[in-house]
Formats: C-alpha cells, structure tokens, sequence
C-alpha cells in the first residue's frame, strides 16, 4: 500500500529517500496559521497556558510560543515544558532504559485553558502520558491539542488534535520525521521505514 499525504501519493523514489512533505517554505506558513488559530480561540491568552511535550514537542512549542509574543506583543504568555518519561505505559517493558528530559513548569495549571503541543500525533500514547502527567500540575479546566503532523490512520488511543499542521495517512511502518534546522530550514520528512532514516 502506498503512503499519501495530503498532496497526494508518493513517488516510489521518494519513498526510499524519503520525501519532503512539507518543506521549510511551507513549514514557516504552517506555523503562521496554527498561531493564528490560537490567536483567534484565546485572545489575549487570560488564563491560559503553553506546555510543551519534551523532548520533541517543546522544539514546536518553542517556535509557538516565540512567534505568538511577537505576534501578539504580549508581555509574557505562560510556557512550560512537561517530561513525561514515567508516565509512559512502555516505561518498564524497554531493553533499553529511557532518558528523562526536564519539566519546566513553574505555575499550576489548575482552572488554565491548556495547550498542549507535541510534533507528531501517531498511536496518541504520548499525549495520553502527557495528560495524566499534567494532572500533578492541578486540574486544567480545558485541555487542546496542537501538532505539526497527525498520523491520523494510526491511532491505538481515542485522541484527536484540535490543531494540526499536516495530516499524513501512511502504514504503521512509515516514519515521519521532523528535522529542526538553523535559521528556519525546518521540514517534515516521511520514511516508509524507521530503519532508513
């Protein structure tokens, strides 16, 4: 079966080197619009909060974030990075042991609207980890979900994004990988297989 993005199937080339399905000039504009659409839901952003999913996701909140003050020229936006290595349901059944990142959050979240920022929406795992982790941050009285990319195909959880930047649809051996470069050179790269990345 094939992998498609939203623009379509791919190239069997592409596909073995890995296809650039949403290359740096419109990896800026994706970001522009989902910044935009949180503008629009939270104005001023009055009791609301930014918690990036380490270690990935903070990479994406952080870009959010830094255009959203600008954007917005609000002095400061509450931001917080959440590690949610231990609360992951694989923890325990790795060969490997898991490196924990830090948790920067220096506020509750208890009654804040949050949203909550990851890079890839795949099997809904992590964001399933990164909500009950959440919890020991106090009871938010809404929780959003923004991702760059959603395999939307691939869910093992009932987990949806309320803002996405591209949606892939691909076989559960396909991988997506974001590549964070200097100076903006950013793009979303899809593998038919972890292994060729």
């Amino acid at each position: 079966m094939p992998l498609s993005t939203d623009k379509g199937l791919l190239p069997l080339r592409s596909m073995i080197e890995g296809r650039n399905i949403l290359p740096a000039e419109r990896f800026g504009l994706t970001l522009d619009r989902l910044c935009h659409q949180l503008i629009e839901n939270y104005d001023d952003f009055e009791g609301a909060c930014i918690i990036g999913v380490q270690p990935r996701g903070t990479l994406l909140a952080d870009r959010i974030h830094a255009k959203l003050t600008t954007i917005t020229g609000l002095p400061s936006i509450a931001y917080g990075k959440l590690d949610i290595t231990f609360y992951r349901d694989d923890f325990r059944h790795r060969e490997k042991p898991l490196r924990a990142s830090t948790t920067e959050i220096d506020f509750l979240v208890e009654g804040k609207k949050v949203i909550l920022i990851d890079d890839v929406l795949y099997t809904g795992r992590t964001i399933h980890a990164a909500m009950s982790a959440l919890l020991d941050f106090g009871r938010p009285e809404k929780v959003e979900l923004l991702v760059l990319v959603d395999r939307r195909f691939n869910r093992e959880l009932p987990i949806k994004s309320d803002y996405t930047g591209i949606r892939v649809d691909a076989l559960d051996e396909a991988y997506v990988r974001v590549d964070w470069g200097a100076d903006d050179h950013n793009q979303v790269l899809l593998f038919p297989h972890k292994a060729e990345v």
